[in-house]
């Protein structure tokens, strides 16, 4: 049976730097480029704003912590609520927390162009900018450099990360000081605050609601909790670490910007018409070279927080890879650097592609939706698992459940309707991600983890020894091979085995119509089994009547729950059916398990040499796997062979010897295992092909071409020779596309 593979991460990160990811994705774009235009909303109720919002993050973060703490796997939120609620809760999780990152993502590089395009021209410096703004330029080369750095693995991800964020803190830091200093030193200061909400409490839900993508950030550690030294321990620590450095800056930034702005008009509204770059013109207010500061404050705030959501949101997208609802691809880590380089790579060009496509407002507050929608999930998961799953080891709890849950999804359903009085586009928006990736989960995830369910049913069925084989007989003729195979497999795993003969009805006649051929079947088919089954081997007779043998032979594989097929498999199939499709091929395109065709004029009475052809795919790895079984059962010793170009050098010559051995070590260890050399693979396989009794070997990946002219290796190899050829196929974790 072949074994189950996992992929993780390496845990490199610290308490040190996941806080720091926290914290430098929260001290981003949001608080730089967002305060004028949230002081402009509330009035000097931004304090009061960015102290509710503090209370309300709290609520989700603890949460948050709770979980990141009892579950170690990249993904965070997306893979909870993937744990605790039904799909499509969980899919649309993990699509709302990709999107949401991504976008996010794109707000900061569109920060950064925007800062950095105000550097240049203080310097006088203005490059050419074909087809876009030089704004989004630059966005789109700051997002391809952080997705190399992320690519180069964690570690250095952390370190520009720790180094960048540290460095904006200082500038904050200098802003207050300064910022303060001048406040306290008017001696009216206090006029400034009297009119402390212009736009009632509206206006500061409303500025809560802008400013919310300020206060997300901490999820991303619990999302990069794989790579945690000491999860368990460190994750609940950074979340409420983060916060407690990132509320008391945002508050103090608040204060010293609104105290200490010098002119004629309140000093709000002052802020509110500067809009983004409402704090270097406070900045230049404080001291000589105040706005060059901020400048630079700016620039390391969204490239720190692009660092750490580029990396939060390839994480997600590698979670949902590696659980089959989005492409394989993205589930996959790199050989060398042992990063989800695809993901990363995936993630960085849709981030880039919504710098480009979508104007900054509409992202800040689309994004602020995805966030409020996707904690709601979290919260809503934490009350459920404390029910559904009491045995997890959790490094912190949640206090007072479900109270603390209740009143945070009420807050920030609060916040989500406020958000849609400010800005409705972005609640179009939000709903079009969401209907798309419904479209997503029904057309494409939804059959993928139904396939990968049924691939890990298999394999766990396996382990419990609970093994059934599903034998057709479709001719008596051809029950030899069929049932000595499955005899073979069924006395290795104590399997059952179901002899399944199928009467097939026309579509146009009624189902009830075969049942006058099914106890002439049923006798011929109890007879085969009894003749070519050993007494100990369990079995069963079953015979099904329907207008589809496929479709008989895939519901009834489902039925008994099955974990392999075996059929008979014509020699030279005519080029007609072949266009048509035979029953045996929409089995193996739709099977819900493992499938092994025989193809044999005659099963031989005597097997001592079996041949398997073997190439790095996971069919051939099925065949090594199951091969011994046909060793035991006929006394014979399996040569395993590689076929591999004449060309190739010998120090990769020896490499694939190595590499075979290793297989054959793991998979079947009763085997010899050879490496030869040829002109390509059918001329070096023939000459061992004619000292073999019985071929067992992966069967063909081909597509419909390959199909129709029949050239790929394993069906040519087939029809060139008289000896039995058994073709194993490994269940497909994703449905089959029609043009491979």
């Amino acid at each position: 049976m072949a074994s189950s593979s996992e992929v993780r991460l390496s845990r490199e990160m610290g308490l040190l730097d996941i806080t720091m990811i926290g914290v430098g994705a929260m001290i981003g774009a949001g608080i730089f480029v967002l305060t004028g235009i949230a002081a402009g909303v509330a009035g000097p109720g931004l304090i009061l704003a960015f102290a509710l919002n503090g209370v309300v993050t709290l609520f989700a973060a603890a949460a948050y912590a709770e979980l990141g703490s009892a579950f170690h796997d990249a993904g965070g939120g997306y893979l909870w609520v993937k744990t605790g609620l039904k799909d499509p809760n969980g899919f649309m999780s993990g699509w709302m927390s990709w999107f949401a990152h991504a976008v996010a993502c794109s707000l900061y590089a569109l920060g950064f162009g925007a800062y950095f395009n105000m550097v240049l021209k203080m310097f006088h410096i203005q490059p050419y900018a074909p087809f876009m703004s030089l704004d989004k330029w630059l966005a789109v080369l700051v997002v391809g450099l952080f997705a190399f750095i992320n690519y180069r693995g964690a570690s250095e991800a952390g370190k520009a990360g720790n180094i960048i964020t540290i460095g904006k803190i200082v500038i904050l830091v200098v802003f207050i000081a300064f910022g303060i200093w001048i406040t306290l030193h008017r001696p009216d200061w206090q006029v400034r605050f009297e009119d402390f909400l212009p736009n009632g409490m509206g206006g500061v839900f409303m500025a809560m609601g802008l400013t919310f993508i300020a206060f997300e950030g901490y999820e991303i550690i619990a999302q990069c909790s794989e790579e945690v030294r000491e999860p368990k321990k460190n994750v609940p620590r950074a979340v409420f670490l983060s916060l407690l450095i990132v509320i008391p800056i945002y508050l103090l930034v608040a204060f010293a910007a609104l105290g200490a702005v010098d002119t004629t008009m309140a000093s709000w509204k002052f802020l509110g018409l500067k809009k983004e770059l409402a704090l270097v013109e406070a900045a230049s207010h404080f001291f000589r070279g105040g706005g060059v500061l901020i400048l630079v404050g700016g620039l390391l705030s969204t490239v720190s927080a692009l660092n750490a959501t580029i990396y939060s949101s390839s994480r997600v997208s590698f979670a949902m890879g590696r659980d089959r609802n989005l492409p394989s691809w993205f589930g996959k880590v790199h050989a060398k650097r042992k990063t989800p380089h695809w993901a990363i790579a995936g993630s960085a060009v849709l981030i880039a592609f919504m710098a480009v496509a979508l104007p900054i407002e509409a992202v800040a507050s689309a994004s602020d939706i995805m966030f409020l929608l996707l904690f709601t999930q979290v919260l809503v998961v934490v009350w459920r698992l404390r029910k559904k799953r009491p045995d997890l080891d959790r490094g912190f709890r949640v206090p007072w459940v479900p109270l603390v849950p209740i009143v945070g999804i009420l807050l920030q359903t609060v916040l989500a309707v406020y958000l849609f009085i400010y800005s409705p586009r972005a609640w179009v928006s939000a709903l079009v991600w969401i209907a798309a990736g419904m479209v997503v989960f029904y057309t494409y995830a939804q059959k993928r983890d139904k396939a990968y369910a049924r691939v890990v049913a298999v394999r766990e069925a396996t382990e419990r020894k609970e093994y059934r084989i599903l034998a057709c007989i479709a001719d008596p003729r051809g029950a030899p091979a069929i049932l000595g195979s499955a005899d073979a497999l069924a006395r290795r795993f104590n399997g059952e085995i179901v002899g399944l003969s199928v009467v097939e009805v026309s579509d146009g006649e009624a189902l009830p119509r075969g049942l006058d051929h099914v106890p002439e079947i049923q006798n011929v088919l109890e007879g085969v089994l009894d003749r070519f089954l050993t007494n100990e081997t369990p079995r069963r007779a079953l015979v099904k009547v329907s207008h589809r043998v496929s479709f008989a032979i895939t519901e009834t594989a489902l039925e008994e729950q099955c974990n392999m097929i075996i059929l008979g498999r014509a020699r030279r199939v005519r080029f007609l059916d072949r266009i048509f499709s035979t029953a045996v091929d929409r089995v193996v395109r739709s099977a819900p398990a493992q499938v092994m065709l025989i193809s044999a004029e005659k099963w031989p009475d005597k097997i001592e040499n079996i041949l398997v052809p073997y190439d790095p795919s996971h069919h051939a790895e099925l065949a090594v796997d199951l091969v011994g079984s046909f060793g035991k059962a006929y006394g014979a010793k399996p040569r395993v062979v590689q076929v591999i170009p004449d060309t190739t050098n010998r120090a990769d010559v020896e490499a694939t010897r190595e590499a075979l051995t290793r297989t054959l070590a793991l998979r079947c260890p009763e085997a010899d295992g050879f490496v030869v050399q040829a002109r390509d693979v059918l001329s070096g396989l023939m000459p061992e092909v004619r000292k073999a009794d019985l071929i067992v070997m992966g069967g063909s990946e081909a597509g419909v071409l390959e199909h129709l002219l029949s050239y790929s290796v394993p069906l040519e190899l087939a029809d060139r020779t008289r000896k039995p050829v058994i073709f194993m196929y490994e269940m497909a974790a994703e449905p089959k596309r029609w043009l491979k």
